[in-house]
């Protein structure tokens, strides 16, 4: 399979070269530092499943790259719709099922349809993955915790050859992975995991082991997933019963010092993706009637944060999009 690892920070960068070990022909989309570096000592991943290095092609031109079976599509979601007006040259037309697969692998609820705006829906494949994983120096991608997991398929619930072949792909790479029946309840509660993580962590300023550790923390982590689940339903998505407890438990039984993505983001002076996860989730609260009170805590309280930061970049000379 040909893949393009559109964002090849650490979330695309590590799938990206693990398919690449398992005999895919992969292609990262980088930029900066982290791009020269790919091409000049190739990925490196410090995993927790293992570390390994692997020699890739990188760009910062997806017109270099041509047709694919498959996208990962992993830029922060604030550059969904830049980045997919420039998919255009990684695209393979075809009927349904058959033709490249773009699969977001993004934070937030409504990617997919953004992408499906710009390119038309049968290219766009629902996806999340479970993974920590970030850039920790040019070239370099680290894997802190999360088993490194996939969950993918067709938005219409339909079982395609190119979703079959993903995942007989990742079999391959020993990368976890499944079909969803329902991906968009898939969406949903993986929305019910990050939108907790993300909200603590970052208005406390603190790793997963320290706000876990206080009841009261606690407690508003499983409120704030209560919240994601009854705006689900709002949309007509009835995500299970028990995602409050497995979100709760995953969340237990990661590592005490990781740290999420948002939280990252805040702490290095970088753009923030807080409008796809709690500004977005709040604005659906406010669309249906559903009260969020503990989403819109958390989202008053950093977005004078993300505004500055997005005026820092703003003043900045750089591409439209970047990696995760």
């Amino acid at each position: 399979m040909k893949i393009a690892v559109y964002g090849a920070g650490g979330v695309g960068a590590y799938f990206g070269g693990r398919l690449a070990r398992a005999g895919a022909d992969v292609s990262l989309i980088a930029r900066g530092a982290h791009l020269e570096a790919l091409r000049r000592d190739g990925l490196r991943v410090n995993s927790v499943l293992g570390d390994f290095t692997v020699p890739l092609p990188a760009s910062d031109d997806p017109a270099t790259i041509g047709p694919c079976d498959v996208v990962l599509f992993c830029v922060k979601s604030y550059d969904t719709q830049d980045a997919a007006a420039r998919l255009g040259p990684l695209l393979r037309d075809g009927a349904a099922g058959e033709a490249t697969a773009v699969i977001s692998l993004q934070n937030g609820i409504d990617n997919e349809a953004a992408i499906a705006a710009v390119i038309g829906d049968r290219y766009v494949v629902g996806g999340v993955c479970y993974i920590l994983s970030t850039i920790t120096a040019p070239g370099v991608v680290t894997h802190a915790g999360g088993p490194g997991r996939m969950v993918f398929a067709e938005m219409d619930g339909t079982r395609s050859p190119r979703v079959e072949r993903l995942l007989r792909l990742c079999e391959a790479a020993s990368v976890p992975a499944e079909v969803a029946t329902d991906i968009r309840k898939v969406l949903w509660e993986k929305y019910a995991l990050i939108i907790p993580q993300a909200g603590l962590t970052a208005t406390t300023r603190l790793p997963i082991g320290a706000f876990r550790l206080v009841p009261e923390s606690l407690a508003m982590f499983r409120r704030l997933a209560k919240e994601v689940c009854a705006v689900a339903a709002a949309e007509g998505v009835h995500v299970a019963a028990d995602t409050v407890a497995r979100v709760t438990e995953i969340t237990l039984g990661l590592p005490p010092g990781v740290h999420t993505s948002l939280h990252y983001d805040l702490a290095h002076g970088e753009r923030m993706e807080l409008e796809a996860l709690h500004g977005a989730l709040a604005r659906l609260g406010r669309r249906h009637g559903v009260p969020v009170p503990m989403t819109e805590a958390v989202y008053a309280i950093l977005r004078p944060v993300a505004l500055r930061h997005d005026a820092a970049y703003r003043d900045e000379e750089s591409p439209a999009w970047i990696s995760r």
